[in-house]
């Protein structure tokens, strides 16, 4: 368990808690336990789902720029590569994730989101990137998982502008998945994940694999991909499972065990 990000977990779900007041800017210190509770949660048999979330005020409003600010071009290409697969060790959980966005999702905070499979925001958030205002550019994944989720047209709108987008607008346009009440985000990320907290393991990791690595190529390896894949299944007990209690009960009622 880190200083400032923790791993709290509780019915098979799992809750990556970022806990640097004010604003949980996202320094060296804090990019690190990120992974370190993603890896965590990776890991661990008896979590099936995972959530991200920074508490009732704000999720995170990015990175400590009090930190970069002095840094030197030597200094950070060092750290650059670092900093982004940081925060990738979120999207490289086999598992479904969620964020549950209150407040704040700005700049690296924003890029954290990214890393998950769905985002669920309050209807007072403000999201974006809004680098360009800093000199600088998105640099944990924004330029590229903002552009794979939303187009590159409006990518290109809120990275070049570096706005702040409403809740309406993120809704829209598909910065965001889902926007209820803020007291309810957590609530409402913790209903979605929990939908597969006794679900089959061994699937969903094998579809989150199948999407993600399909998107990075092109669609005959996409499709390579997914068969070898799917084919894999049929070695795990929640096939057997799973069509065993199709064929007795009909769909939706299989008991699976995660293996």
């Amino acid at each position: 368990m880190g200083e400032f990000v923790r791993l709290e977990v509780d019915g098979a779900i799992g809750t990556i808690r970022l806990d640097r007041p004010p604003m949980n800017a996202l320094n060296k210190q804090v990019q690190e336990e990120i992974r370190a509770a993603a890896t965590e949660a990776a890991e661990r048999a008896d979590v099936r789902a995972v959530i991200v979330y920074g508490g009732q005020k704000v999720f995170a409003a990015g990175a400590d720029i009090k930190e970069m600010a002095d840094m030197s071009y030597v200094d950070m290409a060092a750290r650059a590569r670092a900093l982004s697969s940081s925060l990738s060790a979120v999207a490289e959980i086999p598992k479904p994730t969620v964020a549950a966005i209150t407040g704040y999702a700005l700049g690296g905070g924003y890029e954290l989101a990214l890393c998950c499979d769905r985002r669920v925001a309050g209807d007072n958030v403000k999201v974006g990137q809004p680098e360009i205002l800093l000199g600088i550019i998105p640099g944990a994944g924004g330029t590229q998982r903002l552009a794979r989720l939303v187009g590159p047209a409006r990518a290109k709108d809120v990275i070049y502008t570096g706005r702040f987008v409403d809740a309406e607008e993120a809704l829209a346009i598909g910065m965001v998945d889902e926007v209820v009440a803020p007291d309810d985000v957590y609530t409402a990320a913790r209903a979605w994940a929990g939908r597969f907290a006794s679900g089959p393991a061994q699937a969903l990791a094998a579809a989150k694999k199948a999407i993600d690595g399909g998107l990075d190529g092109d669609l005959r390896s996409g499709l390579n991909l997914e068969s070898e894949l799917f084919a894999a299944l049929f070695a795990t007990e929640d096939q057997t499972i799973g069509m065993e209690s199709f064929v007795a009960n009909g769909p939706g009622k299989a008991q699976f065990v995660g293996r």
